[in-house]
Order: structure tokens, then C-alpha cells, then sequence
């Protein structure tokens, strides 16, 4: 019989519970779970069944493992599951998350952004970064300043549709459509990376970043957008968010183009940042089109840290 906890954890992880098997487990690993806020005890003495094998023991004895890298998330494990065992187990979970492979409608740390918030109306974010943004909004409003949020949460497959609308000429990059034929994979998977984030690497995969007023540049060099943005970088700091697209230079001199509008929030998204540089590398980024440029781009050194370094 499995025994089922609940908590905030964005799949089902099933390793050596009953009878399940390895296909099973491991498929439960990869996929995660229609019942979010639902996890399986990870049953112990022979944990190797989870990637394995069969295993048929009952789960006792459990202690709880936090992995940082997934704020909020805790999976049960048998006091007796070796260290190892626990990180091989959690990389694979986390690895989902970093990347952008799971529903934050299912997830129950995820919220929906309600109006006057949102330009929108189905955009999630984080429940804590959400929380902050709400009281942020109150405090600009008493200096007489809006902030709406333009977007957030982007899954993979969302994520995913933005990309190959621009790899295949189809929505525009910098004012034009590329051509259909791609004659040099690299030279344009650069060019959408100004402004574009290649799918499993965009840290709007993670809840934690919004984007605020406008996508234009040029909007934030004139009112009200000029006062607005003046206005974020003197207080969002105090509510949690940071500006991790700031101007290139010589602090950060590879990454995405200067974005005015991104705010990361960064209680959580610190960790998230370090975990990914430490858990994905660039040949873990597949899945689209023109994702085999990723290594010679060096995508998560050059892009996903390359980041304001008042917000690492």
C-alpha cells in the first residue's frame, strides 16, 4: 500500500514504494504528477529499486529532506536512503523544475496573478514573489506610480513557441523576420538571444521573474516610463527584486540585451540560479529547434549566468 503525504512539490516521485516498478518510478521521476501537492514516500532499504528494480517494502521511519534548490519542495525519505542515493533522486527532480518541464497551474506554489496586477488574466508566478509584488504595487501607487506586470511564469512549451515562431521566420526579431532557411544554425540562434531565451534556459521558467510596463527599450527613456523605471531601481531592492539584465560592460560583458522591464525575485531565484549553473549543462538543453547550438554558444555560462552581479 503507498502511502501518500502531501506537500508542496511539483511532482510525484515514486521510488520502491509497493510494487511499483523501475519503468514506473522512473517514469514518475520524468514526468511528474497529475495529482500536484501529492508525493510518495520514498521507501528505503533498498532505494536502488526506484531506478532499478521491484522493490516490495513498506515505508518507515521517515526524515525529510529539503533540496534548496527547489524552495518549499520536500520529499519523504527512510531515514536509512544513503546521501548519495537522495541527490541522485533530487538532481532529477530538480533538473524538471530549472528547465521549465512542469504546469505552474498544477503547482501549488504557483498563484495566479489577479487584476489590477496583471495585463492579463492567466499568468502565474511564485506565491512569495507574488505576495512582494502586491505590496510593491501598493507603495508605487502612493508615489503615484503604476507597475503592471506584463509577464511571467513561461513553461518550456511556452517558451519552446516563442523560439521557433522566431527560428522559423514567423514572428519578427529585432523589426524583421528572418529568413526560412537557415543557412547559419549559430549566427541566428545569437541574433534571437538578444531578446529571446532559448527554451529549458529562461529564468521566467522559474515564477520568480516578471516582466514590468513594457517590452520596448525605448519606452523607459521617456515619461512615464523613464519615472517608473527610476522609481524600481530606488525601492523594488527593498521588496526583493533586482534587475538581472542591466546595461553590458565590462561587470557583464556576455548575455541577453539590457532589459529595464525584467525584475527577478531574488529569495528564491538566487538559488535557483546557483543550482542550475551547478545541475545543467549545455548538452542538457534539446528539444527545439536550433537547440544544437547550445554548446558551441556556451548557453548557460554566457547566458543563464549572465547576470546583473548585484543579483548572483
Amino acid at each position: 500500500m503507498k502511502k501518500i503525504l502531501v506537500c508542496f512539490v511539483f511532482a510525484t516521485i515514486v521510488c520502491g514504494c509497493g510494487q511499483q516498478n523501475a519503468t514506473e518510478a522512473e517514469s514518475n521521476i520524468n514526468k511528474g504528477s497529475e495529482k500536484n501537492g501529492e508525493t510518495l514516500a520514498i521507501n528505503t532499504t533498498d532505494v536502488d529499486s526506484a531506478i532499478n528494480k521491484n522493490s516490495e517494502k513498506n515505508t518507515e521511519s521517515l526524515t525529510t529532506l529539503t533540496a534548496p534548490e527547489i524552495p518549499e519542495g520536500v520529499v519523504k525519505f527512510d531515514k536509512t536512503v544513503p546521501e548519495e542515493k537522495r541527490q541522485e533522486i533530487m538532481e532529477k527532480i530538480s533538473k524538471k523544475y530549472l528547465m521549465g518541464q512542469f504546469d505552474p497551474v498544477k503547482d501549488e506554489r504557483f498563484t495566479k496573478i489577479l487584476s489590477p496586477y496583471g495585463s492579463k488574466s492567466n499568468m502565474y508566478m511564485r506565491k512569495e514573489a507574488f505576495e512582494q509584488f502586491k505590496a510593491m504595487h501598493k507603495a508605487a501607487k502612493k508615489d503615484g506610480i503604476t507597475l503592471v506586470i506584463k509577464s511571467a511564469t513561461r513553461p518550456f512549451n511556452a517558451q519552446k513557441s516563442i523560439w521557433e515562431a522566431k527560428w522559423t521566420g514567423r514572428r519578427k526579431v529585432d523589426g524583421k523576420l528572418l529568413d526560412p532557411k537557415v543557412k547559419d544554425p549559430e549566427a541566428r540562434a545569437l541574433k534571437i538571444l538578444r531578446w529571446s531565451s532559448m527554451p529549458s534556459t529562461s529564468r521566467h521558467h522559474w515564477g520568480t521573474d516578471i516582466d514590468i510596463n513594457s517590452f520596448n527599450p525605448e519606452y523607459f527613456d521617456r515619461s512615464p516610463g523613464k519615472q517608473e523605471y527610476q522609481w524600481l531601481i530606488e525601492n523594488a531592492p527593498s521588496f526583493g527584486f533586482c534587475q538581472v539584465y542591466s546595461e553590458m560592460g565590462e561587470e557583464r560583458p556576455f548575455g541577453y540585451q539590457e532589459e529595464k522591464w525584467h525584475w527577478s525575485y531574488l529569495p528564491i531565484s538566487q538559488q535557483l540560479t546557483r543550482a542550475y549553473g551547478e545541475q545543467i549543462q549545455d548538452k542538457d538543453i534539446t528539444g527545439f529547434l536550433g537547440a544544437e547550438t547550445a554548446v558551441s554558444i556556451d548557453i548557460v555560462n554566457k547566458y543563464v549566468l549572465g547576470i546583473n552581479p548585484s543579483c548572483k
